[in-house]
């Protein structure tokens, strides 16, 4: 199976939030943008130089429907709805950046991942998913096929291998989609 794909946690632009997970040497490596450094231009130039099959990101790719002449919800996807994410619209630029980011590289698919719903769906009885990060850590290492080449350092790094386990799944043909595909897709 192919894993040579990037996950990503979006997040602001100059903010150093955003956060990507990919496997090489059998480790999943983590690298975060820095403070001040524009995280979009950062991202162009680590998929440019990954190469990746597909990249699976934590952030909205698409509108409602109702922005193409379907439907009547200005607010959310059925996707958002399905899974209790935020509006693409409330998020806003942020929204705006990842379909930039996206449309920057019309060749490699990209898929919606949302890592507070994949904790809740897939990792029932698991605590500290936001609260206490080495007692998370324990939890999401446990389902990991591959070790982290350094563990993560906060919940931006956590989010992003999260991703990484979406994209994972989808691989394998376990991944869940939420949402329609004419609107848009949320991975689990």
């Amino acid at each position: 199976m192919n894993q040579n794909f990037l996950a990503i946690d979006y997040g602001a632009k100059l903010a150093g939030t955003t956060a990507t997970c990919f496997v090489q040497n059998n480790e999943l490596q983590l690298s975060q943008s820095a403070k001040k450094q524009d995280a979009d231009a950062w991202l162009r130039s680590i998929i440019a130089a990954q190469q990746p099959s597909a990249v699976f990101m934590d952030a909205p790719l698409s509108l409602p429907s109702v922005y193409r002449g379907v439907g009547s919800d200005y607010h959310y996807r059925a996707c958002d709805r399905a899974v209790g994410a935020m509006s693409p619209m409330f998020l806003g630029g942020l929204t705006a950046r990842a379909m930039q980011l996206r449309a920057a590289f019309p060749e490699l698919p990209f898929y919606e991942a949302y890592p507070a719903h994949h904790v809740r769906l897939l990792f029932a009885g698991a605590t500290g998913y936001k609260t206490d990060l080495d007692l998370f850590l324990e939890k999401l290492t446990e389902r990991l096929p591959y070790p982290f080449e350094k563990y993560p350092e906060n919940w931006h790094q956590v989010d992003a291998a999260l991703a990484w386990l979406t994209g994972w799944r989808h691989g394998r043909a376990e991944g869940i989609a939420f949402g329609e595909v004419g609107e848009g897709v949320i991975w689990v």
